[in-house]
């Protein structure tokens, strides 16, 4: 048993911290807001972002960065936009043993840095991981089986990680492939508005496929560029978080590219989201990171133009079937 805590009260964030709490884990769930905390505390349900769910009584909820002074393991699972100014309050509570876990996907975009790079800048520790795969929150809250994978550079962080996850509905593999994992989590999010947008025009199981198998070829090539291993976005946190985003009703990413597909602006759809997309604002990220490695992202250069230059999903699709011929 160990003491960890979640920073970070969104739907993951809350099934990780039930999830370890489950596992015997002294566990603190930290919320930037306040209000949010007594709510919390009040029904032992965060009703905001996990509704329907009963927090163990045994999680301690508060918004106080203190509470990490003591743990063996922190759980990063901020958004990556605001991720750099949330682990500054906690920097002062880190000490060299603690091991620091990422289950947050994106990518900086001020320095297209991945999250890992952002938490060792602020944290000022090597002690690092990434949790990635498809595991969508409510299905894993509801008990539903599924795995994970966690990537370090260090085995033993990997293993203690490992340990304090693994359950019978919660299978954790280990990999050494940090850039691999942390991409594939972040640009999975923007070929689901892909998926999602073509679903929304009703284009068939065909083209469906076809984006899912393009789509992985994207983030391949930019990962390999990278410096990524080609055999992680095979695994669990490549192809595996991406065939689950882009055809769950539950993923955000999914919804966001079906109202593309009714013809709402981005600004409307944001404005009914209570949670965040994050491959609205990964997109841009990695089509500078891609410039930069002088590497072609076609189908995250449309879901950009239709998020941010207003083009019409159709002319974007049909701009892709237009490009010129050549080999897989």
């Amino acid at each position: 048993m160990s003491k960890i805590t979640v920073v970070g009260a969104g739907a993951w964030g809350t099934t990780i911290s039930i999830l370890l709490a489950e596992n015997g884990h002294e566990v603190t769930l930290w919320v930037h807001d306040k209000a949010r905390v007594e709510k919390i505390q009040e029904y032992h349900e965060n009703r905001k972002y996990l509704p329907g769910f009963q927090l163990p009584e045994i999680i301690d909820v508060t918004s106080d960065a203190e509470c990490a002074r003591d743990s063996a393991i922190l759980f990063f699972v901020s958004p990556t936009q605001v991720m750099r100014q949330v682990a500054r309050q906690f920097a002062r509570y880190v000490r060299p043993s603690t091991i620091i876990v990422n289950a947050s996907k994106g990518i900086e975009e001020k320095t297209l840095k991945l999250p890992l790079t952002i938490l060792e800048e602020e944290l000022k520790t090597e002690n690092l991981a990434m949790l990635s795969g498809p595991n969508l929150a409510t299905e894993v809250s509801k008990g539903l089986p599924t795995a994970t994978v966690v990537a370090s550079r260090k085995e033993e962080v990997n293993k203690a990680i490992q340990n304090c996850l693994m359950m019978d509905r919660f299978r954790v593999y280990t990999n050494n492939d940090i850039i691999g994992v942390q991409l594939g989590g972040a640009m999975k999010n923007v070929i689901a508005i892909a998926a999602g947008t073509a679903a929304g025009l009703n284009l068939g199981d065909n083209a469906n496929a076809t984006m899912l198998v393009r789509g992985i070829a994207e983030i391949s090539r930019l990962g390999v560029a990278m410096g990524a291993k080609v055999e992680t976005f095979a695994g669990l946190s490549g192809i595996g978080d991406l065939m689950a985003t882009s055809f769950s009703h539950l993923s955000r990413n999914h919804w966001v590219g079906e109202q593309l597909a009714k013809g709402k602006k981005l600004s409307d759809i944001l404005a009914k989201m209570k949670k965040v997309a994050e491959g609205v604002y990964t997109v841009i990220g990695a089509l500078e990171l891609a410039k930069k490695m002088n590497v072609k992202l076609p189908l995250a250069r449309e879901v950009y133009n239709v998020l941010y230059q207003d083009k019409d999903p159709y002319a974007a699709i049909f701009d892709l079937m237009n490009r010129n011929p050549t080999n897989e």
